[in-house]
């Protein structure tokens, strides 16, 4: 039995990055004669705090166990056939340890996802900007085995870089038996639009805030967002869900429209588009702005809405709130191009190939 050492940025099944990529595949992995072992940065204490302000203290003390956890993983890189690295192998200061990871490991492959070539900032965590700085990922895009992008876009830039040019643009995937589709595609009670993320994606949902706000004037909608932080939004009929995994398929089928906003930056070339085949999994129709993968994703008016201002989005939106037998139309189209392109058992033999290869 082969054995594979995955390095990752959070713990098992909490990032959507993770659960609806790599992770949901461990399990064939095993079938297919790999023993797996995950290695996370961060454990769960420094997970439920980590996008949340203040708590400084208490991250410097989560980062420091990271990197002892990382020092320990040192030890063991030759006991595996391949090392898994999702993003970075640790996130602050020089390449150091992705060098050292490179100079160990039988077999590096890479995952990468979102535009990691580019330095961003937030607000709520400043250090953002050292853990997602270039020059670690530009080392292991570089000299990996093997990369694993998140769209073509960005397969393309990997492409250019790797030494050994093998690079595979794999989508995120979804398990179409986990999320089944329930809605009844009527207007008999208050049609809802839905949005999921995390805190560090709140800036996306906030993209939408004056829509929502204007489009609450002109006809009745709930708005359901599922994340990990509160939210706030006056004149909206809001309802703000703490997500879980136990939940999270209920609180998904409640939604009618799902809505995937994205900014028009360079960033965005590298995002995979797995908001838009969460909703679509569950058969709903999917307004998203088109950009980046998504009109990959969507094929506009066939199994969703593609849009780019404003205007788009409230005529959109308000036209899908009222028309029911649209949503329906695009629904079962979206439901069928997740099972045709997007399931968990179409994407599973691209991960595999990978790994049987040299």
């Amino acid at each position: 039995m082969k054995k594979i050492l995955v390095i990752c940025p959070y713990p098992k099944g909490v990032a959507a990055g993770q659960r609806l990529k790599y992770e949901q595949y461990f399990d064939n992995w095993e079938e297919e004669g790999f023993k797996v072992t995950v290695s996370p940065f961060m454990d769960q204490h420094l997970w439920d705090i980590v996008y949340k302000k203040g708590h400084f203290f208490l991250k410097i003390l989560g980062t420091l166990r990271g990197y002892l956890r990382r020092f320990r993983d040192i030890f063991r890189l030759s006991d595996f056939d391949h090392v898994y690295v999702f993003m970075w192998v640790t996130p602050l200061g020089s390449s150091f340890y992705e060098r050292l990871f490179r100079l160990l490991a039988k077999r590096l492959i890479y995952d990468v996802e979102d535009n990691i070539l580019l330095k961003v900032t937030n607000s709520i965590n400043p250090l953002l900007k050292f853990i997602k700085s270039p020059n670690k990922a530009i080392f292991l895009i570089k000299n990996a085995d093997h990369i694993i992008t998140s769209s073509p876009a960005l397969n393309d830039k990997c492409l250019a870089l790797n030494i050994k040019k093998k690079c595979t643009y794999i989508s995120c995937s979804i398990n179409t038996d986990r999320f089944i589709p329930i809605n009844k595609y009527t207007n008999k009670d208050i049609v809802t639009v839905g949005w999921t993320g995390t805190f560090s994606s709140k800036e996306y949902l906030d993209i939408l805030r004056d829509v929502f706000i204007d489009l609450s004037k002109r006809c009745e909608f709930k708005l359901r967002v599922i994340g990990n932080f509160e939210y706030e939004l006056p004149g909206v009929n809001l309802e703000v869900i703490q997500w879980t995994y136990k939940n999270e398929v209920e609180d998904l089928q409640g939604i009618d429209i799902g809505v995937y906003p994205l900014p028009f930056n360079e960033w965005v070339s590298g995002k995979s588009g797995l908001k838009a085949i969460q909703y679509m999994a569950f058969g709903l129709p999917t307004i998203a702005t088109e950009v980046g993968n998504t009109p990959n994703i969507i094929n506009h008016n066939m199994n969703g809405l593609l849009v780019k201002t404003k205007e788009d989005w409230m005529y959109a939106l308000e036209k899908l709130i009222k028309d029911s037998s649209l949503r329906r139309e695009l629904g079962i189209a979206a439901r069928a191009s997740t099972l045709d392109n997007y399931s968990t058992d179409v994407i599973a033999s691209n991960y595999l190939s990978i790994l049987k290869s040299k």
